[in-house]
Protein backbone atom coordinates (compact mmCIF):
# COMPACT_ATOMS: atom_id res chain seq x y z
CA UNK A 1 0.00 0.00 0.00
CA UNK A 2 1.32 3.61 -1.23
CA UNK A 3 2.22 6.44 1.53
CA UNK A 4 0.28 9.06 -0.58
CA UNK A 5 -2.72 9.44 -2.30
CA UNK A 6 -4.29 9.72 -5.84
CA UNK A 7 -4.80 12.89 -5.55
CA UNK A 8 -1.56 13.65 -4.05
CA UNK A 9 -0.13 11.33 -7.16
CA UNK A 10 -1.56 13.80 -9.88
CA UNK A 11 -0.88 17.13 -7.93
CA UNK A 12 2.74 16.05 -7.87
CA UNK A 13 2.41 14.60 -11.57
CA UNK A 14 1.22 18.05 -12.81
CA UNK A 15 3.83 20.56 -10.51
CA UNK A 16 6.64 18.44 -12.44
CA UNK A 17 6.16 19.42 -15.66
CA UNK A 18 6.39 22.76 -14.71
CA UNK A 19 9.89 24.78 -14.94
CA UNK A 20 12.14 27.19 -13.57
CA UNK A 21 11.36 30.59 -15.10
CA UNK A 22 8.10 29.24 -16.69
CA UNK A 23 5.24 32.01 -16.98
CA UNK A 24 2.10 30.65 -16.03
CA UNK A 25 -1.57 31.60 -16.47
CA UNK A 26 -3.08 29.51 -13.46
CA UNK A 27 -6.72 28.39 -12.72
CA UNK A 28 -8.33 27.83 -9.35
CA UNK A 29 -7.99 24.48 -7.44
CA UNK A 30 -6.06 21.72 -8.84
CA UNK A 31 -4.09 23.75 -11.83
CA UNK A 32 -3.21 26.51 -8.57
CA UNK A 33 -2.49 23.39 -6.00
CA UNK A 34 -0.11 21.92 -8.37
CA UNK A 35 1.80 24.92 -9.85
CA UNK A 36 2.35 26.39 -6.17
CA UNK A 37 3.89 22.70 -5.43
CA UNK A 38 6.14 23.32 -8.47
CA UNK A 39 7.09 27.31 -7.25
CA UNK A 40 7.87 25.23 -3.31
CA UNK A 41 10.10 22.56 -4.35
CA UNK A 42 12.18 22.86 -7.89
CA UNK A 43 11.00 25.72 -9.76
CA UNK A 44 11.36 28.48 -7.56
CA UNK A 45 11.10 31.03 -10.07
CA UNK A 46 8.24 30.14 -11.56
CA UNK A 47 6.02 33.10 -12.97
CA UNK A 48 2.25 32.57 -11.64
CA UNK A 49 -0.14 34.70 -13.06
CA UNK A 50 -4.05 34.55 -12.36
CA UNK A 51 -7.14 36.02 -13.65
CA UNK A 52 -7.25 39.18 -11.58
CA UNK A 53 -4.32 40.79 -12.50
CA UNK A 54 -1.90 39.45 -10.69
CA UNK A 55 1.86 39.26 -11.15
CA UNK A 56 4.31 37.13 -9.84
CA UNK A 57 2.40 36.15 -6.80
CA UNK A 58 3.68 33.73 -4.39
CA UNK A 59 0.96 32.96 -2.28
CA UNK A 60 1.59 31.15 1.05
CA UNK A 61 -1.83 29.71 1.24
CA UNK A 62 -3.48 28.18 -1.94
CA UNK A 63 -6.54 30.97 -2.90
CA UNK A 64 -10.13 30.60 -2.51
CA UNK A 65 -10.27 32.72 -5.82
CA UNK A 66 -8.83 34.90 -8.01
CA UNK A 67 -10.30 37.91 -6.13
CA UNK A 68 -8.53 36.57 -3.28
CA UNK A 69 -6.35 39.04 -1.29
CA UNK A 70 -3.69 36.36 -0.59
CA UNK A 71 -2.51 37.14 -4.52
CA UNK A 72 -2.48 40.76 -4.39
CA UNK A 73 -0.60 40.49 -1.27
CA UNK A 74 2.57 38.39 -2.78
CA UNK A 75 2.47 39.55 -6.33
CA UNK A 76 5.29 41.23 -8.06
CA UNK A 77 2.73 43.49 -9.62
CA UNK A 78 -0.96 43.72 -10.10
CA UNK A 79 -1.92 44.95 -13.66
CA UNK A 80 -5.58 45.59 -15.04
CA UNK A 81 -7.78 42.59 -16.24
CA UNK A 82 -7.70 43.94 -19.91
CA UNK A 83 -3.18 44.19 -19.65
CA UNK A 84 -3.42 40.51 -18.33
CA UNK A 85 -4.98 39.34 -21.76
CA UNK A 86 -3.69 41.80 -24.06
CA UNK A 87 -0.32 42.61 -23.05
CA UNK A 88 0.80 38.87 -21.57
CA UNK A 89 -1.54 36.10 -23.37
CA UNK A 90 -2.42 37.22 -26.51
CA UNK A 91 1.21 38.71 -26.95
CA UNK A 92 2.58 35.24 -26.25
CA UNK A 93 4.49 35.67 -23.19
CA UNK A 94 2.87 33.04 -21.80
CA UNK A 95 3.86 29.41 -21.77
CA UNK A 96 1.22 27.44 -20.35
CA UNK A 97 -2.22 28.12 -19.62
CA UNK A 98 -3.33 25.60 -16.55
CA UNK A 99 -6.74 24.45 -16.87
CA UNK A 100 -9.31 22.61 -15.27
CA UNK A 101 -12.74 21.87 -16.29
CA UNK A 102 -16.53 19.78 -15.26
CA UNK A 103 -15.95 17.72 -18.53
CA UNK A 104 -13.28 17.34 -21.50
CA UNK A 105 -13.38 14.86 -24.65
CA UNK A 106 -11.39 12.96 -26.64
CA UNK A 107 -9.98 16.37 -28.50
CA UNK A 108 -9.27 18.66 -25.42
CA UNK A 109 -12.65 20.18 -25.54
CA UNK A 110 -13.43 22.00 -22.07
CA UNK A 111 -16.87 22.65 -20.99
CA UNK A 112 -17.40 24.43 -17.69
CA UNK A 113 -20.31 26.10 -18.41
CA UNK A 114 -23.55 24.18 -17.81
CA UNK A 115 -24.72 20.02 -17.25
CA UNK A 116 -27.15 19.38 -19.46
CA UNK A 117 -29.16 21.29 -22.27
CA UNK A 118 -28.06 24.88 -22.23
CA UNK A 119 -31.37 26.48 -22.10
CA UNK A 120 -32.67 24.42 -18.90
CA UNK A 121 -29.20 22.70 -17.39
CA UNK A 122 -29.41 20.34 -14.41
CA UNK A 123 -26.45 22.77 -12.89
CA UNK A 124 -25.48 25.52 -13.96
CA UNK A 125 -21.09 26.34 -13.63
CA UNK A 126 -18.97 28.97 -12.62
CA UNK A 127 -18.86 30.05 -16.86
CA UNK A 128 -16.07 30.47 -19.06
CA UNK A 129 -13.97 33.20 -17.07
CA UNK A 130 -10.43 33.68 -18.76
CA UNK A 131 -10.99 29.78 -20.09
CA UNK A 132 -11.29 30.39 -23.85
CA UNK A 133 -8.62 33.25 -24.21
CA UNK A 134 -5.58 30.76 -22.42
CA UNK A 135 -6.73 27.59 -24.34
CA UNK A 136 -6.28 29.85 -27.77
CA UNK A 137 -3.25 31.80 -26.92
CA UNK A 138 -0.84 29.80 -24.27
CA UNK A 139 1.63 28.58 -25.87
CA UNK A 140 0.82 25.05 -24.68
CA UNK A 141 -1.65 24.45 -22.57
CA UNK A 142 -2.22 21.95 -19.25
CA UNK A 143 -5.35 20.21 -18.02
CA UNK A 144 -5.21 18.70 -14.67
CA UNK A 145 -8.98 16.83 -13.89
CA UNK A 146 -9.65 13.63 -11.35
CA UNK A 147 -10.90 10.79 -14.29
CA UNK A 148 -14.56 9.69 -14.30
CA UNK A 149 -16.84 8.71 -17.64
CA UNK A 150 -19.36 11.43 -15.98
CA UNK A 151 -16.02 14.07 -17.02
CA UNK A 152 -14.44 12.73 -19.31
CA UNK A 153 -17.02 12.49 -21.89
CA UNK A 154 -17.84 11.27 -25.43
CA UNK A 155 -20.07 14.50 -26.01
CA UNK A 156 -19.67 17.97 -24.26
CA UNK A 157 -22.96 19.05 -23.17
CA UNK A 158 -21.60 22.83 -24.14
CA UNK A 159 -18.19 23.71 -25.22
CA UNK A 160 -16.27 26.11 -23.40
CA UNK A 161 -12.71 26.37 -24.46
CA UNK A 162 -11.63 24.54 -27.97
CA UNK A 163 -8.84 22.00 -27.92
CA UNK A 164 -7.64 20.01 -30.87
CA UNK A 165 -11.23 20.83 -33.16
CA UNK A 166 -11.56 20.53 -36.35
CA UNK A 167 -10.73 24.33 -37.92
CA UNK A 168 -8.65 25.33 -34.98
CA UNK A 169 -5.39 26.46 -37.41
CA UNK A 170 -8.28 28.62 -39.05
CA UNK A 171 -9.60 29.67 -35.64
CA UNK A 172 -7.25 33.03 -34.56
CA UNK A 173 -6.18 30.35 -32.19
CA UNK A 174 -2.18 31.37 -32.06
CA UNK A 175 -1.65 28.81 -28.85
CA UNK A 176 -0.54 25.28 -29.45
CA UNK A 177 -3.53 23.85 -27.67
CA UNK A 178 -3.88 20.98 -24.99
CA UNK A 179 -0.76 19.32 -24.65
CA UNK A 180 -1.45 16.89 -21.57
CA UNK A 181 -4.02 16.39 -18.83
CA UNK A 182 -3.29 15.10 -15.88
CA UNK A 183 -5.37 12.65 -14.54
CA UNK A 184 -5.57 10.91 -10.90
CA UNK A 185 -5.22 7.61 -13.21
CA UNK A 186 -2.27 8.00 -15.73
CA UNK A 187 -1.49 11.00 -18.11
CA UNK A 188 -3.05 11.61 -21.21
CA UNK A 189 -1.60 13.22 -24.04
CA UNK A 190 -2.82 13.72 -28.07
CA UNK A 191 -1.98 11.74 -30.83
CA UNK A 192 -1.43 12.88 -34.49
CA UNK A 193 -4.98 12.91 -34.83
CA UNK A 194 -5.45 15.36 -31.58
CA UNK A 195 -7.41 12.62 -29.48
CA UNK A 196 -5.81 11.92 -26.04
CA UNK A 197 -4.33 8.99 -25.67
CA UNK A 198 -2.79 6.93 -22.35
CA UNK A 199 0.88 8.07 -22.31
CA UNK A 200 2.10 7.50 -18.81
CA UNK A 201 0.93 5.66 -16.25
CA UNK A 202 1.10 5.74 -12.41
CA UNK A 203 2.44 3.07 -9.76
CA UNK A 204 -0.13 0.51 -8.97
CA UNK A 205 -2.54 1.61 -11.18
CA UNK A 206 -2.57 -0.72 -14.33
CA UNK A 207 -4.09 0.98 -18.07
CA UNK A 208 -7.60 -1.07 -17.65
CA UNK A 209 -8.03 1.09 -14.20
CA UNK A 210 -7.24 3.78 -16.45
CA UNK A 211 -9.63 2.77 -19.47
CA UNK A 212 -12.89 2.37 -17.09
CA UNK A 213 -12.71 5.68 -15.98
CA UNK A 214 -12.55 7.53 -19.18
CA UNK A 215 -16.11 7.75 -20.87
CA UNK A 216 -14.67 7.31 -24.61
CA UNK A 217 -12.45 4.13 -26.00
CA UNK A 218 -9.48 5.45 -24.75
CA UNK A 219 -6.71 4.44 -26.86
CA UNK A 220 -3.30 3.27 -25.31
CA UNK A 221 0.36 4.80 -26.24
CA UNK A 222 2.93 2.14 -27.92
CA UNK A 223 5.12 2.71 -25.09
CA UNK A 224 3.80 3.82 -22.29
CA UNK A 225 6.18 5.17 -19.55
CA UNK A 226 5.66 5.23 -15.47
CA UNK A 227 6.14 8.08 -13.21
CA UNK A 228 8.02 7.60 -10.27
CA UNK A 229 6.03 8.31 -7.14
CA UNK A 230 5.99 11.55 -5.29
CA UNK A 231 9.35 11.70 -3.38
CA UNK A 232 9.36 12.44 0.34
CA UNK A 233 10.14 15.98 -0.50
CA UNK A 234 7.28 17.03 -2.90
CA UNK A 235 5.11 15.07 -0.14
CA UNK A 236 6.25 17.06 2.61
CA UNK A 237 5.71 20.32 0.54
CA UNK A 238 2.46 19.69 -0.76
CA UNK A 239 0.69 18.83 2.45
CA UNK A 240 2.32 21.76 4.25
CA UNK A 241 0.53 23.48 1.95
CA UNK A 242 -2.34 22.11 1.96
CA UNK A 243 -2.42 22.21 6.01
CA UNK A 244 -1.28 25.90 6.04
CA UNK A 245 -4.25 26.49 3.64
CA UNK A 246 -6.90 24.74 5.72
CA UNK A 247 -5.51 26.72 9.04
CA UNK A 248 -6.21 30.04 7.26
CA UNK A 249 -9.51 29.23 6.04
CA UNK A 250 -11.08 28.26 8.83
CA UNK A 251 -9.81 31.35 10.80
CA UNK A 252 -12.86 33.79 11.59
CA UNK A 253 -12.65 37.11 9.42
CA UNK A 254 -12.18 39.89 12.20
CA UNK A 255 -13.98 43.19 10.82
CA UNK A 256 -11.65 46.62 12.18
CA UNK A 257 -13.06 48.23 15.47
CA UNK A 258 -15.07 51.52 14.01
Amino acid sequence: MSDYSRDEMMTVAAARMLWNGCVCFVGIGLPSAACNLARLTHAPDLVLIYESGTIGTRPTVLPLSIGDGELAETAACVVPLPDIFSDYLQAGRVDVGFLGAAQIDRLGNLNSTVIGPYAKPRTRLPGAGGAPEIAAHAKQVFIVMKASPRSFVTALDFQTSGGHFEGRSKSGARGGGPAVVVTDVGILKPQASGEFALAAAYPGIPADEARAAIGWKLAIAPQPETIAAPTAVELAALRALQARTAAAHREPVRLPIQ
